[in-house]
């Protein structure tokens, strides 16, 4: 009775210490699918996907995306269950292609799903029960093709369909028959892009072409207070630019108002791009969107997934929040906390020093410490004992770690279901007696981007990470990054924020400021608004910035804050600039 009681009590402590995490940090941490590229003998093969949808179905959350053969869902937007489950059917699936950049809605009681196609052998599928993977086709060849589809049900039950990816066509949306599925009508023009007003739409990583190559794509539908805003991706997937933009109309099949900047954008930072996402509710009525951040180094679309707070202002303007957003949020439910709101956690080891066990050619250790997923520190084998070491300068408060894993030499392709990393974090004040601070020797999931929040914030000067298993290639990080309080002095004020404004392409702004010597970073806010500042640029390093993102027909309002490990400056007075 008494071994009894031991071994309930410690089956109780370890929920609640893993109910205690509150917060999450992106990239999203879930189980990556690997993808060749063309020549992968010589690049490599890499985990990859991009294109999610979200959708709230009977209290828990379902995630689908590009290539993933299967989807995970949760119940707590921490913790991702993968189900295994392949979408194409015999006639049309690929060894190393699944269901791509899918459709997901719920019609009545009903989950459907969808993938990108242009044949008409595409099975829309049916499920009540997806968490036990129970489906079935409910229209065996839906041939209503189409590349990025995306269900919408009104309020009233009608069900509407959109889809495009072109460089060259418009958004498309069609009502449907509830019971056949059928068009009903002919489908019609949405939206295309206007890069020559919209500046974040030009093509290109500085956005320097007005007309070449952007492309519209993944369309999305919410409706809010009567309104219906229909999202989009733009202007490419490879580009840090990489956004989701909206139009508000009256009807669900137009015509559409463009909010002058993008719903969500994140073009600085560790990982970057916002693009191709959808909006989702969470159980507390809180919206929520997510969407596709890049990496695209072995390939364009080597990509990954960011969550981001999402919501609608007193003027129903939708907004979605990317400041500080690699770096810990809280998750939904949390009591006293806005939803998603940045925990106050900073970055303690930007550009510190670094030792590590080994290192791969020209894959510097260095790599894991300066705030892009693009660059990584490889050790020469996967082997156990491998491992990495950052210095905070000083000894700090630690809240929480994130463990960027980086594909080098991976020997996989497809989903893997089986893979796991195992390590250990050490944590020292003097670099000479070591706590193990995180143990997972034991663990048996596959954790490419973990993120540990500790039970309880620890002060330490030194981390290390120490390898034990990777599930494939050796080991590499493209991101150790520890997160708390620096126990110093915040960044003192940005003294004067200039802007100028370009007179022929008002788009356009040279934007500069003095540099602040305890800073390592600024957060410019930017938007048409003084009230509406919702985007936000993270700069690292430099005290200047090109931004060509502007509605060339509306003035715009700029602030900036300084940041380092100790948190951020008072923001400059908001200015307007015509």
């Amino acid at each position: 009775m008494k071994l009894t009681y031991i071994v309930l009590f410690c089956f109780l402590f370890s929920g609640q210490l893993k109910a205690q995490q509150k917060t999450y940090c992106n990239p999203v941490n879930i189980d990556y699918g690997y993808t060749p590229i063309p020549n992968f003998s010589e690049w490599g093969k890499h985990r990859a996907t991009a294109d999610p949808v979200i959708v709230n179905y009977k209290g828990d959350y379902y995630l689908f995306s590009t290539n993933q053969w299967g989807y995970w869902w949760s119940s707590d937007m921490l913790k991702w269950n993968f189900v295994s489950k392949k979408f194409l059917r015999p006639w049309n699936g690929g060894v190393y292609d699944e269901l791509c950049a899918p459709a997901v809605g719920i019609v009545g009681d009903t989950m459907i799903v969808f993938g990108s196609t242009y044949t008409s052998k595409f099975t829309l599928w049916m499920s009540t029960n997806p968490k036990a993977n129970e489906w079935k086709p409910l229209v065996d060849s839906f041939d209503i093709g189409g590349w990025d589809p995306a269900f919408f049900t009104d309020d009233d039950g009608r069900l509407y369909m959109y889809n495009g990816s072109s460089n060259v066509f418009p958004l498309y949306g069609v009502e449907l028959n509830r019971k056949t599925f059928q068009p009903i009508g002919t489908r019609k023009e949405m939206y295309m892009l206007q890069g020559w007003r919209y500046g974040w739409q030009r093509f290109g990583e500085l956005m320097d072409n007005t007309f070449l190559d952007a492309f519209i794509e993944g369309a999305t539908m919410t409706k809010h207070n009567g309104k219906y805003y229909l999202q989009y991706g733009a202007p490419g997937t490879e580009f840090s630019g990489y956004a989701d933009g909206v139009v508000v109309g009256d009807n669900p099949l137009g015509g559409f108002t463009p909010q002058s900047d993008p719903l969500s954008m994140k073009a600085g930072g560790f990982s970057r791009g916002a693009g191709h996402g959808s909006t989702f509710m969470d159980r507390q009525n809180n919206y929520w969107h997510v969407s596709t951040s890049i990496v695209c180094v072995k390939n364009t679309f080597e990509r990954r997934i960011g969550i981001w707070p999402a919501g609608f202002d007193k003027d129903d303007v939708m907004w979605c929040n990317t400041a500080f957003g690699d770096y810990p949020q809280y998750l939904p439910g949390n009591a006293g906390k806005e939803h998603g709101a940045f925990a106050g956690w900073y970055l303690l080891n930007y550009k510190k020093p670094v030792t590590v066990s080994s290192t791969l050619g020209s894959y510097y250790a260095n790599n894991a410490v300066d705030e892009s997923i693009k660059t990584y520190w490889s050790a020469v084998s996967a082997d156990k004992g491998e491992w990495i070491q950052t210095d905070l300068g000083n000894a700090s408060t630690v809240h929480a770690i994130q463990i960027n894993y980086a594909d080098q030499d991976a020997e996989f392709l497809g989903k893997q279901t089986t893979t796991y990393h195992q390590y250990k974090i050490y944590a020292s004040v003097d670099g000479k007696k070591w706590d193990v601070l995180v143990d997972k020797s034991n663990n048996k999931t596959d954790v490419p981007h973990d993120y540990i929040e500790l039970e309880k914030p620890v002060q330490a000067r030194f981390i290390r990470l120490e390898n034990i298993h990777m599930p494939t290639g050796k080991f590499a990080i493209s991101g150790l990054r520890v997160f708390g309080n620096g126990n110093g002095k915040k960044p003192d004020a940005v003294k004067n924020l200039i802007v100028l404004r370009t007179e022929k392409d008002k788009r356009s702004a040279y934007i500069k400021w003095p540099p602040v010597d305890n800073a390592f970073a600024y957060n410019l806010y930017y938007g048409t608004a003084p009230g509406k500042l919702y985007n936000n640029i993270m700069v690292h390093d430099l005290n200047e910035y090109w931004f060509k993102a502007m509605d060339s027909q509306k003035p715009y309002y700029f602030t900036i804050e300084a940041i380092n490990e100790n948190g951020v400056s008072e923001k400059t007075k908001i200015q307007k600039v015509e």
